[in-house]
């Protein structure tokens, strides 16, 4: 990593692997996070996400590889010597302490003048929308209002990063989708460097500059909250972010970037989304719900590259969308789900009833399996 490049990485994540006993819980995973940005980890339970975030926070030190920050290799540096905020699912915030003491917390341990703490415990009340509750018991806070002073908690003393772990995995919803617009906001006006880690696909596309996908250790894909969404590097990655539907099938045709694929006798048009496709190989046709057109006959489809027919085997209200679960007896019976975002105006299709679907060549990604 040259000069240049040393001042604007925040982290770098160079070969890294963790090992317990005979599990490799991270294998090699590598990739350079720039100042100012705000990266999410997103993975299933078990993909190691949250072994990548402790390697990188100091709780963990890596049993091969290197992580820099600010281009210092920090392996050997111990957590507590880190310049580094955290927040927890587990908030961890001093119950007997008042909300601006535990704010003024860090600032103490770390022997900041005593005559200015005051005015920076106000300041970073005020940044998470908490002036005037300073002399507030943790108990007398609601959840929210606890995770806010969490985060001032974490920024007060102006971490070079600031880390956290699943911090909304316990609120509900509502509250949730609230605190991820907050730490967007946060994040946006300090310009702090953000690795976040969840396993909620929503809270990753929203929050985000960048999005890492991770499954069995491995890093799947490291790319742009919309880039991941749109054009998923491999079947994994389109299969956690989102609702994806897969058609079975076995590739009969590739000019790149078009690929068709044959399934139960049908042949339909996509993009090669994966590398390793061959002519004649298994492969995996994946068409994200809302891609997918619904209609009474194929004339209401006009102008889509495929149309298929199907029976609706459910329908699913939602509020803001109906979710169709379709049976497609032309694709080997094939389970497709649909969404609908305007069920107000059109037209509400029943269980057992018959429809078309279709959809593009453009919005089918083939994979291999």
């Amino acid at each position: 990593m040259g000069a240049a490049a040393a001042d604007q990485i925040a982290v770098s994540v160079q070969n890294v692997g963790m090992k317990f006993g005979a599990v490799q819980a991270v294998k090699n995973a590598s990739f350079d996070l720039p100042k100012g940005r705000f990266l999410t980890i997103l993975g299933p339970s078990g993909s190691g996400k949250t072994t990548l975030l402790r390697m990188i926070a100091g709780f963990d030190r890596p049993t091969s590889g290197e992580i820099f920050i600010s281009a210092r290799p920090v392996s050997a540096v111990p957590a507590h010597r880190r310049a580094i905020g955290m927040v927890f699912q587990k908030l961890a915030l001093f119950p007997h302490m008042t909300a601006g003491e535990n704010i003024a917390f860090p600032l103490k341990m770390r022997r900041h003048d005593a005559r200015v703490i005051p005015e920076k415990v106000e300041k970073y009340l005020d940044l998470v929308r908490l002036g005037g509750y300073g002399d507030r018991r943790i108990g007398e806070l609601s959840g929210g209002q606890q995770q806010r002073v969490a985060i001032a908690r974490a920024l007060v003393f102006e971490p070079d990063l600031l880390l956290l772990d699943e911090p909304l995995a316990a609120l509900d919803r509502k509250l949730r989708e609230e605190m991820q617009l907050e730490f967007r906001r946060i994040q946006k006006e300090l310009g702090v460097t953000t690795i976040n880690v969840t396993h909620d696909q929503r809270e990753a596309l929203v929050v985000s500059d960048e999005v890492i996908v991770m499954n069995d250790g491995e890093i799947q894909q490291n790319a742009r909250p919309v880039d991941a969404y749109r054009t998923p590097s491999n079947a994994f990655v389109a299969n956690f972010i989102g609702v994806t539907n897969f058609i079975d099938g076995r590739v009969v045709d590739l000019s790149a970037p078009a690929a068709a694929i044959e399934s139960n006798g049908r042949r339909l048009a996509g993009v090669a989304a994966d590398p390793k496709l061959a002519v004649g190989s298994r492969c995996a046709g994946a068409v994200r719900a809302e891609q997918v057109r619904i209609a009474v006959k194929g004339d209401g489809l006009a102008g889509l590259e495929t149309v298929v027919a199907g029976r609706v085997v459910d329908c699913i209200f939602e509020g803001e969308r109906v979710v169709y679960e379709i049976r497609v007896g032309e694709l080997g019976d094939a389970l497709m789900r649909v969404f609908d975002h305007d069920p107000e105006t059109h037209l509400q299709f029943s269980p057992g009833e018959e429809v078309c679907l279709g959809w593009n060549a453009r919005d089918m990604h083939v994979f291999q399996k």
